[in-house]
């Protein structure tokens, strides 16, 4: 199947799910059911064909096509040619509905021998009729679970699955969650084969993860060299990957795509997007934003102080797609015509300025995953900023969310190619850290930097090979 990197966590959870199906076959009802969830494109059904060619069980594997009436006959056609033992159940037969199509699979399914189902995006099977919920949860208690089968329903809208395993749902409780996250850094950085720390990030910044983006990167190659390839090219991954995850996400919310753009582009307080989205009035922004972060392509955050602020930020959850956004997306013609130099230079450009923003949020969820070092340690990891970026810090630790009780550091990130975290910039810290509430002169201070600290005085000093070794 090809090159298959990381994902050892997903592979053995799966793992050890299939596992506990075979084990409970004498003492009870041995099916499971597994609510798979993650972003488009992050790699979900590679990982689930990857899991099922090293389990070697009887499978089906049905992926829904929003076609309405189709998707029937199109599962059942998927059903007669699976290695189900009883697949030939389907043999000649389309179901009219899906309670008759899950009665089929009930006897396709073998009761003697573990087997896997996968219903590949199950949220463009309920979209038209919640009914549809109510029939697998049906089949699922009555039938299904009795077999010792390994249910995977599987979704990209990650708010709808979500929402199955909430009260009221009919899969309320019936199914285990797992999410599938975007390659780690470190994944990026042993598929890319960057010779540095330092460059796996910037790799990661520039993919967002995304298996596929990752692929089209030649081993060693830096990213001026990865960009100058892919956008030479129209028809690349890294070029048409992000509109068809707009198209697929945000079919009909034209508004919310004109609000992610602002946002893409830096615009990120609600103040900035009014006035770069023009006219629009603040009720539709706001929906347009509430749409955005139900489905978690934007996300939401506010100063992390021990006192209360409504200064909202957003920013685009994925990295990719926000370098696409700001340097892709509007330049799309010039692409097209085969001027992707003219995209490449402007990127350049302006990298760095945007690689300095866009890592912060990769720094703090390496803290967390760091911490506890030297004695520091903290709950969550966020930023502090006023409505007029006076003073703002890029690092505070706190106890709680989104109001602290106690701040237990604060930090400085100096993220560029090669000018240091200099003591000038660590005596800026420590003045405008005592401007946040919860700070005083006893709180340990942090700097980060790209290259190196040459900075004295801090708590705890961090590069990128320390920080890529959060993920190891």
């Amino acid at each position: 199947m090809g090159r298959f990197v990381g994902r050892h966590k997903e592979l053995e959870t799966l793992v050890s799910v299939l596992a506990r199906v075979g084990s409970r076959m004498s003492v009870g009802p041995p099916g499971l059911c597994v609510l798979v969830r993650g972003r488009r494109r992050v790699g979900k059904s590679r990982l689930l064909e990857v899991f099922i060619e090293r389990a070697q069980v009887p499978h089906l594997f049905f992926t829904a096509s929003q076609q309405g009436g189709r998707e029937l006959r199109l599962f059942a056609e998927e059903a007669v040619t699976s290695s189900l033992s009883n697949a030939q159940a389907f043999a000649g037969v389309t179901p009219d509905t899906w309670d008759g199509a899950l009665t089929l699979l009930n006897s396709a399914l073998p009761s003697d021998q573990v087997s896997v189902v996968v219903i590949d995006e199950f949220p463009y099977l309920t979209a038209g009729d919640l009914s549809i919920e109510g029939t697998f949860q049906k089949h699922w208690d009555r039938y299904l679970s009795k077999k010792p089968v390994l249910l995977l329903l599987v979704g990209s809208n990650v708010a709808a699955m979500e929402a199955l395993n909430t009260p009221g749902r009919p899969l309320f409780e019936r199914g285990i969650e797992m999410v599938v996250p975007p390659l780690s850094p470190r994944e990026v950085a042993d598929i890319v084969r960057s010779p540095t720390a330092a460059g796996a990030f910037d790799a990661y910044l520039i993919t967002g993860g995304m298996p596929m983006l990752c692929d089209e990167w030649p081993a060693g190659a830096t990213v001026d060299e990865y960009l100058e390839a892919v956008l030479d090219d129209s028809s690349s991954m890294f070029v048409t990957g992000a509109l068809r995850s707009l198209d697929a996400e945000l079919p009909s919310e034209a508004l919310a795509r004109d609000i992610l753009t602002q946002a893409g582009s830096g615009e990120m307080t609600f103040p900035n997007i009014a006035r770069a989205a023009g006219g629009l009035q603040a009720m539709s922004i706001k929906r347009g934003l509430e749409i955005l972060t139900a489905r978690r392509i934007v996300v939401r955050q506010v100063p992390l102080s021990t006192k209360p602020s409504r200064e909202a930020r957003y920013w685009v959850a994925d990295p990719y797609m926000q370098f696409w956004l700001r340097f892709v997306g509007p330049y799309l013609p010039e692409i097209d015509r085969g001027r992707g130099d003219r995209t490449l230079e402007r990127a350049r450009r302006s990298f760095s300025p945007w690689r300095g923003r866009a890592i912060e949020p990769i720094v703090r969820e390496a803290l967390q995953r760091l911490l506890p070092i030297n004695g520091i340690d903290a709950g969550v990891v966020g930023g502090y900023w006023t409505r007029t970026n006076v003073p703002e810090i890029d690092l505070i630790g706190a106890d709680r969310e989104p109001v602290a009780q106690s701040i237990t550091f604060a930090g400085s990130i100096k993220w560029l190619d090669s000018a240091p975290l200099t003591q000038a910039d660590f005596n800026e810290l420590v003045t405008d850290a005592q401007r946040v509430p919860g700070i005083d002169v006893s709180t340990p201070l942090i700097a980060v930097s790209g290259t190196v600290v040459t900075a004295k005085g801090a708590a705890l000093t961090l590069g990128p090979d320390e920080l890529l070794a959060a993920w190891t």
